[in-house]
């Protein structure tokens, strides 16, 4: 090997140096690579009560595990020689065209995650065409996220309660403020037990305890916003500081069945997606009050832990309800290469939650924004590499390894509703 010293005029149009960027979120968000790096980012500038809230699940967080691993655990098949230039990745999900096959899910305390809350998540949603979900335990009102994005694809998501009045009071606020599907949450007749939250004492407002005071002392961006911005409050219901958990007591009843189910439908004159649906007995029962669509969900793990994981409970529901109901599916999702999952195992849309919280914690609106590009960029690898020139492209043959819906519920089926 023969050396030589280094030629200056071959090295000079190879050193590029960047010069440090002023604007520090910017600059964390672009270095994101995946989902994964926005939580990392999150997890650095968020204090840990409310990131945990976002990061945590139920007692053991095994569902949350299992989530994970049925997802990780499908194997994607390329295709060759399928002249896939530009993907579709438009789809259609309750009677709307949505530019992209995934959504934002409902979530609560948002706000205390980055204090832009429900509204960057809205805003970043219209922007890239595609449903945003608020819940009934949101930080901005009903009525200030429709002012947030007037032109959004807007799902309200509604709990089952006690107080049929108030039940009724909110879904006519939705209705007036142009929600055009509603969510009726079905698998939280009481609060799963979230150990994390309570060993971090999480209230709404978060309560100034000298450790929760010394824990977001060096995260000056969350406690500037903290301190001057309105503190988080459940928008649409009152100015409570309960935690999750009180709260659940005093508005929840565990004795609520399907005739509760049957009198939202009554009330409701859009499109309702019943969720919290994992067998096949829930799916026909849902379907018997005139449900127009089912979310296929444990909460992302964080009711019933040991619960089934959400991907194997897809295909036993869609055994149940055929090719023709509408299903959503949620939880575990944390990248465009998840969604192509979902999409393959007989899902028609899916939903995100904690892939958007990590965005918004790591940078509001741009942070949410950056979450949905990245996804998206998933999903068009995937499909390119898969040959699939549209949504309607991706099916079970695209895939090895997916669950199969359990014979002994198939032999048990009964027509009891």
């Amino acid at each position: 090997m023969k050396r030589r010293l280094p030629d200056l005029r071959e090295l000079a149009p190879l050193l590029q140096f960047d010069l440090p960027r002023l604007d520090r979120v910017a600059a964390r968000l672009e270095s994101a690579a995946d989902i994964w790096d926005l939580r990392r980012i999150a997890k650095r500038v968020t204090p840990t009560a409310p990131f945990d809230y976002v990061d945590g699940a139920a007692l053991d967080e095994r569902t949350l595990t299992k989530n994970r691993e049925a997802l990780g655990n499908v194997e994607l098949r390329p295709r060759i020689l399928h002249g896939v230039d530009a993907p579709d990745t438009s789809t259609t999900i309750a009677g709307a065209r949505t530019r992209l096959p995934f959504g934002i899910a409902p979530t609560g305390y948002t706000r205390m995650m980055h204090s832009e809350g429900e509204a960057a998540g809205v805003r970043a949603a219209a922007k890239a065409g595609i449903p945003f979900s608020l819940s009934t335990m949101g930080t901005t009102s009903v009525e200030d996220v429709a002012q947030a994005a007037p032109d959004s694809t807007r799902w309200f998501q509604l709990y089952l309660w006690k107080d049929r009045q108030r039940s009724l009071d909110l879904i006519q606020r939705a209705a007036a403020s142009g929600y055009e599907t509603l969510l009726v949450t079905v698998d939280t007749p009481i609060t799963g037990q979230r150990l994390r939250d309570h060993r971090n004492g999480l209230t709404i407002p978060p309560r100034l305890t000298l450790g929760t005071i010394l824990d977001a002392s060096y995260r000056p961006g969350w406690w500037f916003n903290f301190l001057t911005t309105e503190p988080p409050k459940y928008a649409s219901l009152s100015n409570t500081s309960q935690s999750l958990a009180e709260m659940t007591k005093t508005m929840f009843d565990p004795t609520l069945d399907l005739d509760d189910l049957r009198w939202i439908r009554e009330q409701w004159n859009g499109r309702l997606f019943v969720k919290g649906i994992l067998t096949a007995e829930d799916a026909r029962r849902a379907q018997s009050v005139g449900a127009d669509g089912l979310v296929v969900s444990n909460h992302g793990g964080r009711q019933l832990d040991r619960a089934p994981d959400s991907l194997t409970s897809l295909a036993e529901v869609r055994a149940e309800v055929g090719p023709e109901m509408e299903l959503i599916f949620d939880s575990g999702i944390m990248s465009g290469t998840d969604v192509v999952t979902a999409l393959c195992a007989g899902a028609d849309f899916v939903l995100i939650g904690r892939a958007y919280l990590y965005g918004l914690m790591a940078g509001g609106q741009r942070g949410v924004e950056r979450a949905i590009e990245l996804i998206e960029q998933e999903i068009l690898t995937a499909m390119g590499l898969m040959g699939a020139r549209s949504i309607t492209d991706l099916g079970p043959e695209l895939v090895r390894g997916l669950p199969q819906a359990p014979a002994a519920d198939r032999e048990l089926r009964t027509d009891a509703v």
